[in-house]
């Protein structure tokens, strides 16, 4: 055998090993218009639900397996899908305003993972400039992973409507918690 086919050999075979490797271990960009978050927040007389976007992100593997990330949502994108209209648009307006996320200010929430054990991932969540620890449980299925997170939005500094902080709100309270259902195809 000479030895260019050999070079050639050796390194179609680095090529394959490599490319075999990287489907099993490294940083993937996530996919951010297939990704979504679909959230949840529920008042005394009724709910609301919507989407938010991600603006990047990236999941860590190994073997195959997920073992961290950093994903990065766009604020700005908060959208209710149960109203329409100008009842929409005041909800989306409210939601952006300082009494909620304070979009203008803080235009970015960031989940990082910090530990993955089994299904159970760990990570700090930060939103407002407020980071708290947040744990869930993740389903991988091929290149998508997914989970049901809640959050209890008065740990970020969003009190607004909250009877943990104001009496006599009777039917005008919001939960604490808003549960958020997280797609993230990479």
């Amino acid at each position: 055998m000479n030895i260019t086919k050999l070079k050639t050999r050796t390194l179609a075979f680095v090529a394959i090993c490599t490319l075999s490797f990287t489907a099993f271990a490294g940083k993937k960009p996530i996919d951010v218009k297939k990704s979504n978050i679909a959230w949840v927040g529920k008042k005394v007389t009724g709910k609301h639900n919507g989407t938010i976007s991600f603006k990047s992100g990236n999941v860590s593997l190994k073997d195959g397996n997920v073992t961290g990330g950093t994903f990065v949502v766009d604020m700005n994108t908060i959208n209710t899908t149960d109203l329409s209209g100008d009842y929409k648009n005041k909800l989306d307006g409210h939601l952006k305003s300082a009494d909620f996320f304070g979009v203008e200010a803080y235009p970015e929430a960031i989940f990082v993972i910090t530990s993955v054990e089994g299904n159970t991932v760990k990570g700090d969540l930060t939103i407002k400039g407020h980071t708290e620890k947040s744990v869930f449980t993740l389903i991988k299925k091929g290149n998508t992973i997914s989970g049901d997170i809640e959050v209890d939005r008065t740990k970020f500094g969003i009190k607004y409507g909250s009877k943990s902080f104001f009496d006599n709100l009777k039917d005008k309270a919001i939960k604490d918690i808003f549960e958020l259902s997280v797609t993230i195809v990479f």
